[in-house]
């Protein structure tokens, strides 16, 4: 019975196959993609243990010597690693933080408002900035940030809160501030879609329920709403824990400057300025792949505590 069943399923996955071979059709542009720009490239993490030299070329990637862990000594013996890990965590933590609460707080207050024309309005100009480059959105926040004219130290001074114009990214004590605020306000709007398409799917019996026993307003928020999209934020904690060691590389590069090198530095900018910059692939590679490692291991154990605590988990 269990050859008969087997060369019955056969030719059924085989009639499955080609009745939806126009999905796997326009599938396959993204599967190449994701092999050539994703899982090719895996193969020269070998460079990470390697003491590989730009001249050796693509050969030299498989032909050159191997100096087992030299290249993760070097990074730890530098002395921007403690700096660079200290920034990188710090922007991330900080950042995070600071990024869901504003989030959800504004996808609540969106979620309240009763005029249908303003909603939009607000989500429309909320959301546009997600869709500018950090190129063009990092110009313009350099802009209004200008000692020299610049919009944020104009309404400062005129308002006699400073008495000289800030140099904000001239300073290393105020960079980590201006990387999380113009982070925020880049993707304000758009980190609420989630939430908001996690409080669409509420019941509305369940604010009904709530009204009639006398809730308010604030009530139903806190006892319909949050309960409601809490494995969803837990869903979104989990990878922003996974991103703990993964800045915005654009980012940070924008606004970074030999001024504020000593709050700037982090693992992604150090990677490319170590790598391809000074042309030490092999320290470069092994910084990259030590993030990895340690940023999959921050996922596993973000997603045991979410299950445990709360029981909504990836996996």
């Amino acid at each position: 019975m269990a050859k008969k069943t087997e060369r019955a399923s056969a030719p059924a996955i085989g009639r499955d196959w080609r009745s939806q071979l126009e999905l796997h059709s326009m599938l396959l542009p993204g599967s190449l993609m994701m092999i050539v720009f994703s899982i090719l490239p895996l193969v020269g993490l070998i460079i990470a243990f390697k003491n590989y030299k730009p001249a050796m070329g693509f050969a030299g990637i498989f032909t050159s010597e191997f100096n087992h862990f030299e290249n993760f000594r070097q990074i730890f013996i530098s002395n921007q690693f403690w700096p660079m890990i200290r920034n990188t965590l710090g922007i991330n933590l900080i950042g995070q933080v600071v990024s869901i609460f504003a989030t959800i707080t504004f996808a609540l207050l969106l979620n309240e408002l009763r005029s249908a024309k303003f909603k939009g309005f607000v989500q429309t100009v909320t959301y546009m900035p997600h869709f500018l480059s950090w190129v063009v959105f990092g110009g313009l926040c350099i802009n209004l940030l200008s000692p020299d004219g610049g919009f944020v130290n104009t309404i400062l001074t005129s308002l006699h809160i400073v008495d000289e114009p800030i140099l904000f990214l001239a300073d290393a004590k105020y960079f980590w501030g201006v990387a999380i605020v113009t982070g925020l306000l880049k993707d304000l709007g758009w980190g609420a879609i989630l939430y908001l398409a996690a409080i669409a799917g509420i019941d509305p019996t369940l604010y009904e329920a709530a009204t009639i026993d006398g809730a308010s307003r604030w009530q139903r928020i806190m006892n319909v709403t949050v309960p409601g999209i809490m494995p969803t934020m837990m869903i979104m904690i989990i990878f922003a824990v996974a991103g703990m060691l993964n800045n915005n590389f654009t980012q940070i590069y924008v606004f970074q400057n030999v001024l504020n090198m000593e709050a700037s530095q982090v693992i992604d900018t150090y990677v490319y300025n170590i790598g391809l910059k000074q042309f030490h692939f092999g320290i470069g590679t092994a910084a990259s792949l030590m993030k990895s490692v340690m940023a999959i291991l921050l996922l596993f154990g973000a997603n045991f505590v979410s299950g445990k605590l709360t029981d909504s988990s990836l996996f």
